[in-house]
């Protein structure tokens, strides 16, 4: 491949890992959406026009067709860069987020069990955590602690943390609360499910990651082991053919 070639295809790879990092499902979009335009319209003007640049100094390096390529895919990845950042930084805080509700769901029902209220083994969790989770949990004590219902408190958290698994936790702590459930049977479940859904998700990543492994296998290890042989071959050809 050409330098010409190369650049137009990093502009085109730019480009389109910037829009899958875009927000398309309701955690990134609620997540992203926090940050007003105002705030976020000078980092993407910003990232536009260092993509504007780099299309202009890269453009006249590609042959033909690949300029519009160029001149698009440099800007777009700088126009969309920020909030594809955002995003994935979204992503892997609510991954870790959710990674430690088992373990705080577990002592919450320990709690529950002992005869405390949620309140009180949400602060304790919150005191004791470190984390994303711990961070929320801070606030809602902290809002309960001012004088904020503890449902209001939850349903702050349930708006600040998309996803299923906080709303669960909110809407078994309200269905013990308004109809006396047992919550630490709900709590327990649910974190064994969590559990569950980790695992399988482990196992999903690790067999998509099993082809990948075997084509950096077939396209690195093997050609770098058949040269090597053939240096040896070529190096003792002398010794090797002695006999014939």
């Amino acid at each position: 491949m050409s330098e010409a070639g190369l650049l137009a295809a990093v502009a085109v790879l730019l480009g389109a890992a910037a829009i899958r990092e875009l927000p398309v499902g309701g955690l990134a979009q609620a997540v992203v959406g926090r940050l007003p335009m105002a705030q976020s319209l000078p980092g993407k003007l910003l990232g536009a026009l260092i993509g504007v640049g780099a299309g202009v100094l890269a453009a006249p390096a590609a042959p033909g067709r690949t300029v519009f390529l160029v001149l698009v895919g440099f800007p777009l990845a700088g126009f969309l860069g920020p909030d594809a950042l955002r995003a994935r930084r979204a992503r892997r805080r609510h991954r870790r987020l959710t990674g430690a509700m088992p373990d705080a769901l577990d002592l919450l029902a320990v709690s529950a069990a002992s005869g405390r209220g949620p309140a009180a083994g949400l602060e304790q969790i919150a005191a004791a955590g470190e984390g994303p989770l711990a961070e929320e949990l801070r606030l809602v004590a902290a809002e309960v602690s001012c004088g904020v219902p503890l449902s209001a408190a939850l349903e702050s958290l349930r708006g600040r943390v998309p996803g299923g698994e906080v709303a669960t936790l909110v809407a078994a702590i309200e269905r013990s609360r308004r109809y006396g459930s047992p919550l630490a049977d709900q709590l327990r479940r649910q974190a064994s499910a969590l559990r569950r859904d980790s695992r399988r998700a482990i196992e999903e990543r690790a067999a998509r990651a099993a082809p990948k492994i075997q084509l950096v296998i077939a396209l690195v290890l093997v050609p770098s082991v058949l040269l090597m042989i053939a240096a040896g071959l070529i190096a003792n050809a002398g010794t090797l053919l002695t006999g014939f």
